[in-house]
């Protein structure tokens, strides 16, 4: 990330998307399953031919979003299984990946998962940090320039860290991710307001009544995190990017805004790339505001359809701090 950061800051200007969307997918590569480019130039482009074929009319046929979609996913199926299938059969060589550890897993004497998990698994992973990460750091760092007070909160709070190392040169330690509180309330409200996940599906097992509606076993059922997310009766002002909103000491609001806070969907099956997003937004926040400032150059302007997004790009030039 801190090279990354570094290339950034030698150019005249970067758009953030496709920028922060480079950096994570090679670090994904590398740290999930141990690829370099140009290795993991082709599995990129497998991703990016089934992202934007996955809401597309279905006609498979040669030439169409959706054929080029199909292909990008058993294209990737094929990549996943074939590492997974090699490390398999050399388990005495490590590479200190997520490889790795999923390998063990599934030489232990009761495996909890299947080599079709682990492949799942991986790929929903990279989709999650290739796709919706960089979309929320862009939207992020756009709210960001347009509210500097929150800018200045959170640099106080990263400073403060850094003061309180022994060694300074120390990299970034779980400690310290845990110590942040300004932070975790800054990307709750980053992600409350970007929802760059337009739905999250979930099956009725059973009649289910919801303000005298019925909806039948069996229908699949579709929730807007936006409209959930920018609901008045549970948010204040829900179009504010706030994050002190977070710290209300007032425990009937603070219960709703949690109750009805669901960027990594809900119940037992949360997002599986969650705690990842977590950590890794926490990470670039801290170098950005610990090493940098930035300067917006052109782009920015925000529509919001199912969610937030900036569809003419959003160029910045990253400075180094002084």
């Amino acid at each position: 990330m801190n090279q990354s950061f570094a290339v950034w800051a030698t150019k005249p200007s970067i758009e953030v998307k496709d920028s922060v969307a480079d950096m994570i997918f090679d670090l994904v590569a590398k740290k999930f399953i141990g690829i370099s480019p140009p290795e993991s130039t082709d599995l990129r482009k497998n991703f990016e031919d089934f992202l934007k074929g996955m809401i597309s009319f279905p006609i498979y046929f040669p030439g169409t979003s959706f054929y080029n979609c199909m292909q990008g996913r058993r294209n990737i199926q094929r990549k996943l299984t074939d590492l997974l299938k090699e490390r398999l059969s050399t388990p005495g060589k490590k590479h200190g990946d997520l490889l790795d550890l999923l390998v063990e897993e599934l030489q232990s004497e009761k495996p909890m998962i299947d080599e079709k998990i682990a492949t799942d698994v991986l790929a929903v992973l990279f989709f999650t940090g290739f796709v919706t990460l960089s979309a929320t750091l862009t939207i992020g760092l756009k709210l960001l320039t347009d509210n500097p007070k929150v800018v200045e909160t959170l640099k106080e709070e990263h400073e403060t860290i850094l003061k309180k190392r022994e060694d300074l040169n120390s990299g970034f330690t779980w400690e310290e991710y845990k110590s942040l509180t300004f932070t975790t309330q800054v990307m709750n409200e980053i992600n409350r307001m970007s929802n760059v996940t337009p739905g999250i599906f979930r099956k009725a097992l059973k009649d289910v009544q919801v303000n005298g509606y019925t909806i039948p076993a069996g229908w699949l059922v579709m929730i807007s995190p936006t409209a959930v997310h920018l609901n008045a009766e549970s948010y204040d002002e829900p179009l504010k990017f706030n994050p002190w909103r977070w710290m209300t000491q007032d425990e009937t609001k603070r219960i709703a805004q949690q109750r009805n806070f669901i960027p990594f969907g809900g119940g037992i099956r949360l997002c599986l790339g969650a705690e990842f997003s977590k950590l890794f937004i926490s990470l670039f926040l801290h170098v950005l505001v610990t090493k940098y400032r930035w300067v917006e150059i052109k782009g920015g302007d925000v529509l919001r359809i199912g969610e937030m997004m900036i569809p003419q790009g959003y160029h910045i030039q990253l400075v180094p701090a002084t």
